[in-house]
């Protein structure tokens, strides 16, 4: 089952609704609300191979093609961390390996000034997660 995320909601969109909340608290629920619109992964892709290792919680990415494009099934044991997974497909699910690796994440998560509102241990899970897509890219 492929996902919204990067086709009918895009990191415009996203950064859009983010600029409403005037408070943390608020972005938080609704990244997390994010996270509840991803599709379930299927639970034979919940492999040691798909773990993505660096992350504090449990987190599983497989990624494969249609064509040109990439798309990835994604899952996480938190809630805040599934919506940064949403938060990061729709920066570069449904698109090709030169659009991933052409695209500024670090420009697009400091438009929210994320890293700075999430722990070191979130932080460094979160690049550990974009690492795994671009590095499937770069293949």
């Amino acid at each position: 089952m492929s996902s919204v995320f990067g086709v009918d909601i895009t990191t415009d969109d996203i950064l859009e609704t983010l600029s409403f909340f005037d408070s943390w608290e608020d972005r938080y629920k609704y990244i997390i609300d994010l996270g509840k619109e991803l599709p379930p992964m299927d639970t034979e892709l919940k492999t040691d191979d798909n773990i993505v290792r660096g992350c504090q919680s449990q987190v599983w990415l497989s990624p494969y093609m249609e064509g040109e494009q990439c798309f990835f099934q994604v899952d996480s044991d938190a809630h805040i961390v599934r919506g940064l997974l949403a938060m990061t497909l729709a920066a570069y699910n449904a698109k090709t390996k030169a659009e991933i690796a052409s695209f500024d994440i670090d420009s697009y998560f400091e438009s929210v000034d994320l890293l700075r509102h999430l722990s070191p241990t979130r932080g460094n899970g979160l690049r550990a997660m974009v690492a795994r897509i671009t590095d499937y890219a770069k293949s």
